[in-house]
């Protein structure tokens, strides 16, 4: 008898500690950004200045800086997702519709975004970052989120795309969706991303350079690293309302 409530007792202790373990998890990665200036903000898009917790000594990024708008515009218009081959996804039957590799921003998204983010980039500190947000509802339960960030070090505009069309129902699923906004974190992912981020004309991307076990770990990186400079600006296509 002894031995079963050793036993049980056992069983709850360590029901506690997965318990505690998940939410220390959940928090973790739902840290939550400290926005300092907001440039523009709806309850569907946003862009916002965040201090960035990575920055340390040496490693300050090189803000504020002047870009037109037609300098974002071109960098926004080379990102590319390549997705996946995944029969079960049904990519095969979708590709008259999906192209393999696409642009990851719509004209009318480049249209959007760029002069806001020139802006921004223009009124940043060294010790922030460019963070973007943009949602839309798939049905009366679920959205799609796309969500990142921006910065430049030097000659280099580094673009981080933590979110492309991710569905909210994935938090949901998780049995976090009570717990995490996804407008606190846009430089976090909310789903698993399956598209491979790559950049055109390819010449104008910055490989960063990666070895052993790091290669491996940071192969999936959303990152993006544009030398910005060798690029022609790209004229704005006038967006729809």
């Amino acid at each position: 008898m002894n031995q079963i409530n050793k036993t049980n007792q056992m069983n709850k202790i360590g029901l506690v500690i997965l318990s505690l373990v998940g939410v220390g998890l959940i928090g973790a990665c739902s840290a939550r950004q400290f926005t300092t200036i907001t440039i523009y903000d709806t309850p569907d898009v946003y862009v916002r200045l965040e201090f960035d917790r990575t920055v340390k000594n040496g490693t300050e990024h090189s803000h504020p800086v002047s870009l037109k708008p037609e300098q974002i515009a071109a960098v926004l218009a080379g990102v590319r997702i390549e997705e996946p081959i995944a029969l079960v996804r049904g990519d095969i039957l979708q590709r008259d519709s999906v192209p393999p590799i696409h642009p990851a921003f719509p004209d009318k998204d480049i249209a959007f975004f760029s002069p806001l983010l020139a802006i921004a980039l223009s009124k940043a500190t060294p010790e922030e970052v460019v963070t973007f947000y943009q949602s839309r509802p798939l049905s009366a339960i679920t959205r799609e989120v796309t969500s990142g960030g921006l910065f430049i070090r030097g000659d280099e505009l580094h673009l981080i795309l933590a979110n492309y069309r991710s569905n909210t129902r994935h938090m949901a699923d998780m049995g976090v969706a009570e717990t995490q906004d996804d407008r606190l974190t846009p430089m976090q992912s909310l789903a698993p991303q399956g598209g491979r981020l790559t950049f055109e004309p390819h010449s104008a991307k910055r490989e960063q350079p990666r070895g052993g076990i790091e290669k491996l770990m940071q192969q999936d990186q959303r990152e993006l690293t544009v030398m910005y400079k060798q690029l022609p600006p790209r004229p704005l296509v006038q967006a729809v309302p």
